[in-house]
């Protein structure tokens, strides 16, 4: 597997932590920290004509000139014709044209109360669109890490967001823990 950062994705985001990856892909991972984007996107396009590797992973920030829509068309070219799986994550990006075969919007959201005490943080959950694929419908889910594989969040587990927003009638939400 190959990760390639430019040098404000690491700012914004931090580097792969080993530690969060599958025991058999640990060793297996090649980061490669980029100092600009036309460097990260170089990296991405000859790591996507290695066959020996599983995928390839491309984090940059923003919407820098250097990815403009022929670049997204020469790495989704690149990936289709040498078979390597490919994602591109952009950081705190504006929406923008690109050729992806399929275009996510990912963001954190509020976690299901674990059921042996409401007060506790719950798993991590996200909030997933799909908003453009050739091959499938445009769709929502939340999704959490339960037992360390993503799954739908059920209705029925789904935090109501009205919580968050009940009046703290003049006292902090930390005093109204207290009371």
């Amino acid at each position: 597997m190959l990760w390639v950062q430019d040098r404000a994705a690491i700012r914004r985001g931090g580097r792969p932590c080993l530690q969060g990856l599958p025991a058999d892909l640990r060793h297996r991972l090649i980061h490669v920290a980029a100092n600009t984007p036309e460097d990260a996107l170089f990296a991405l396009e000859e790591g996507l004509k290695c066959r020996d590797l599983a995928c390839v992973i491309g984090e940059i920030a923003g919407n820098p000139r250097a990815l403009s829509f022929a670049a997204s068309r020469r790495l989704s070219l690149a990936a289709e014709r040498h078979g390597i799986a490919l994602w591109l994550v952009r950081l705190d990006a504006a929406p923008d044209l690109s050729s992806a075969r399929m275009r996510w919007r990912v963001r954190a959201a509020v976690s299901p109360r674990p059921r042996w005490n409401p007060a506790a943080p719950g798993r991590a959950t996200w909030h997933a669109e799909l908003f453009r694929a050739r091959a499938h419908p445009p769709g929502k889910w939340m999704l959490d890490d339960a037992d360390g594989t993503l799954r739908p969040v059920s209705a029925a587990d789904a935090p109501d967001p009205r919580d968050l927003a009940r009046p703290t009638v003049g006292r902090s939400l930390a005093a109204r823990a207290r009371a």
